[in-house]
């Protein structure tokens, strides 16, 4: 409870934005069903007692994602979970500069992003996230196949008496600038809308740790 009402009075001080200060690694990771994985936050510029706390997001960015708090280091041998956590399979091992998450016996239920987060002053700092995926069976690579090559037929070409020179391409490269623009500004869209769904998705970890 202290800690809740500790993360609501460090949130209330400024908006919530991710950061470069905490590093995760890896970036993405696939693995099989039943094996163990180790996850890494490490904390550049934050003071060595600084708490790593992490959290899961299950769901695709959404309007109604949401953070899953799983758990934080309070000691070497002191873990202090979330509620509903399955504490026998999950274990933080060590806080800042370097915190690292264990998880033992993984399902496809545990697949989704994984953010360690710490208290800064004036906000919370995140780390750009870790995407897990579990699969029963790790997808194959397909062999290349390898094509038979037939015999050219050798074809004769004549020299074309008429040549045409002097076409114009102005057309051409304004109908290319103009879709060039199209696709950034629809990029530049679809970049503002995920900012403003995870912006949402983050102020409702803060309603989850005031309640």
């Amino acid at each position: 409870m202290q800690a809740r009402l500790w993360l609501l009075l460090a949130a209330q001080l400024a908006a919530l934005h991710g950061s470069l200060v905490l590093q995760q690694t890896p970036a993405s990771l696939m693995v099989q069903t039943n094996q163990t994985v180790t996850l890494s936050c490490k904390t550049e510029t934050s003071p060595s007692n600084t708490r790593v706390y992490w959290l899961r997001q299950r769901q695709a960015l959404s309007a109604n994602s949401h953070y899953e708090f799983l758990a934080y280091g309070m000691s070497v041998n002191k873990t202090v979970y979330g509620k509903e956590v399955e504490q026998e399979k999950l274990a933080v091992l060590g806080n800042s500069p370097r915190s690292l998450l264990k998880l033992q016996s993984v399902k496809p239920a545990d697949s989704g992003v994984y953010f360690c987060m710490i208290v800064g002053v004036p906000n919370l700092i995140f780390g750009k996230g870790t995407q897990l995926s579990v699969v029963d069976v790790l997808p194959t690579s397909p062999q290349p196949t390898r094509k038979t090559s037939s015999p050219r037929k050798k074809v004769c070409r004549f020299p074309n008496p008429v040549t045409r020179k002097g076409l114009s391409c102005t057309p051409l490269i304004i109908g290319l600038l103009v879709a060039a623009v199209l696709i950034l500004l629809v990029s530049l869209g679809v970049a503002i809308h995920l900012r403003c769904l995870q912006r949402r998705a983050r102020l409702r970890l803060l309603k989850q740790f005031y309640k």
